[in-house]
């Protein structure tokens, strides 16, 4: 297949946006949309009826062979999994009629939710429900009858029903964020508890790199308690922002002039339903170049 900068410029964010809602991984799904352009180039077009179809067919099963080569490490990964973090930034640029592909389903909640699904059923609902694929093209990339395909995608459905609702309202999410730090700065736990749910959970990774919580943390006030004993130990010059993590407002925190973590959040009615820290440095990369 010939691959021209123009069909490189115009797939490669679909590709990404794929990659990384099945994988949680900036740095693989680079790699991966890589391969998927040179395993397109040695295949004879004239076998080829709907490219992007094709490149989506390709960049899917180097998922799924990304992800089954995974499990065993997902299975000795110590303490809570959180998704590799994606700076705005490192967005790529797309054309306004796909600027959902950019939106929904990349919150860190819901690349979270993407573990409970098998593999098929992760490709078939991101195809699906976020990059609005038809079900012939879907039953073509995954090598599936149409009608199965139908039935992977109500299963996965039903899967995450339980922990959908989240709110990806940017703009009010970050007064929601604004209102917890100014609670929080102030030690204004009455505030706090407002702002956070009663059964408010914490995952806390850190890969067994780090320190971090091997397990999640809850209710609400054990949450606050574990964020105020991080506070306490941080030294003189730390320092936070807030910044677009995922499409979301999300607090970066610097320790020793250097990235220390990233803090992002599930809002859901309103309130603070999760917090993900991530703190496992080989999860960071891509922030190097904001790094103090």
């Amino acid at each position: 297949m010939e691959i021209t900068r123009e069909d490189y410029e115009q797939y490669k964010p679909l590709l990404f946006s794929l990659g990384y809602r099945m994988l949680g991984s900036v740095t693989e799904t680079e790699d991966v949309v890589q391969e998927t352009f040179l395993k397109a180039h040695q295949v004879h077009e004239e076998n080829i009826r709907n490219k992007k179809a094709y490149l989506c067919k390709i960049c899917t099963n180097l998922c799924l062979d990304v992800l089954k080569s995974a499990r065993h490490k997902r299975a000795q990964y110590v303490g809570p999994w959180n998704p590799e973090p994606l700076l705005q930034e490192k967005l790529y640029a797309l054309d306004p009629s796909e600027t959902v592909i950019q939106k929904e389903g990349l919150s860190i909640a819901y690349l979270r939710m993407m573990e409970h699904l098998a593999a098929d059923e992760r490709a078939v609902l991101l195809l699906r429900e976020v990059l609005n694929f038809p079900y012939p093209d879907i039953a073509e990339v995954i090598d599936k009858k149409e009608e199965n395909c139908r039935k992977i995608f109500s299963r996965a459905k039903r899967k995450i029903a339980a922990a959908e609702g989240e709110s990806l309202h940017y703009e009010k999410n970050k007064l929601i964020v604004n209102r917890f730090i100014e609670a929080f700065q102030k030690e204004n736990t009455e505030a706090l508890l407002e702002l956070i749910s009663n059964n408010a959970i914490l995952y806390s990774d850190g890969g067994g790199i780090v320190n971090a919580a091997v397990r999640p943390i809850t209710p609400a006030s054990n949450v606050l308690a574990l964020l105020y004993g991080i506070m306490k130990k941080a030294p003189q010059d730390f320092y936070f922002e807030i910044k677009s993590i995922n499409h979301q407002p999300a607090i970066v925190l610097y320790m020793h002039g250097r990235l220390q973590s990233v803090l992002s959040f599930c809002i859901r009615d309103e309130q603070i339903a999760e917090f993900y820290i991530t703190v496992n440095p080989e999860k960071l990369p891509g922030f190097r170049g904001i790094e103090g």
